[in-house]
């Protein structure tokens, strides 16, 4: 385990809306740890480092350590952040533990590679589209790959790649094919655009643009009073959920 997967955290007794709040002050990010048929772990972990760790992709596909103060330590995996509605600030954290023999069900990214490659990324006029960008998988902790890569320098124009088109590491599982229809969920696909749009990143502002035109001008100016409101419910929510896992 590297350091930089480990989050060293404390045992706190102190729990409540009033009490995550103090702690948020104090630069600390309130946390729950539960799963592993044992019973929930109220946490404190530092701000600062996990929003800096929380910034790699990995962060929320891999396999972290909880360190704390008395040398315990507990394997885990992120299961949810509650962010702040407009600062750069996590609320609220909630943690699941791992086991080596129980298959774990989370999200990992998927990695698109070679599509420079393609028949149809070089055809002028053509745009490949990644239409999932993440899935849910199932392994084992030690078969758990932090992403899944998908090929597309195969692709020609008019091409389309389906869920069920993705190799898995032996281990991994896609739950989600084992539904009827699965064998029909696009990820990834070829469109055309129009000569005038030029590059796929043209395309996409002239497509916000007439979106922008359709809808109206947006005031990103909120209210103040509406502001403060809405960062009063996103404490209480994430606070609700603490309460809830206690």
């Amino acid at each position: 385990m590297t350091e930089s997967n480990v989050i060293h955290a404390e045992i706190r007794e102190d729990v409540g809306k009033g009490a995550s709040r103090r702690l948020r002050r104090q630069g600390k990010i309130p946390a729950v740890l539960y799963g592993g048929k044992k019973d929930p772990a109220t946490l404190s972990v530092d701000h600062a480092a996990v929003l800096h760790a929380a910034k790699t992709e990995s962060f929320y596909s891999s396999i972290l350590e909880i360190r704390v103060g008395d040398g315990r330590s507990q394997k885990v995996v992120v299961r949810d952040v509650h962010h702040h509605p407009y600062r750069p600030q996590i609320m609220h954290m909630d943690f699941f533990r791992v086991s080596a023999d129980e298959l774990l069900k989370m999200s990992v990214p998927i990695h698109y590679v070679g599509e420079d490659k393609s028949e149809a990324g070089k055809s002028s006029g053509v745009v490949i589209q990644h239409v999932v960008t993440e899935v849910e998988i199932a392994a084992l902790p030690q078969n758990l790959p932090e992403y899944l890569e998908v090929d597309l320098s195969h692709l020609h124009d008019g091409d389309v790649v389906m869920l069920t088109d993705i190799e898995l590491p032996e281990g991994v599982e896609i739950p989600a094919l084992a539904q009827e229809g699965s064998e029909e969920v696009m990820i990834a696909n070829t469109i055309h655009i129009k000569e005038s749009q030029g590059t796929g990143v043209a395309a996409a502002e002239e497509a916000a643009a007439a979106e922008a035109e359709t809808m109206g001008e947006i005031d990103v100016e909120a209210d103040e009073a509406e502001v403060e409101g809405e960062e009063a419910s996103q404490e209480d929510d994430a606070d609700d959920a603490e309460g809830d896992k206690e």
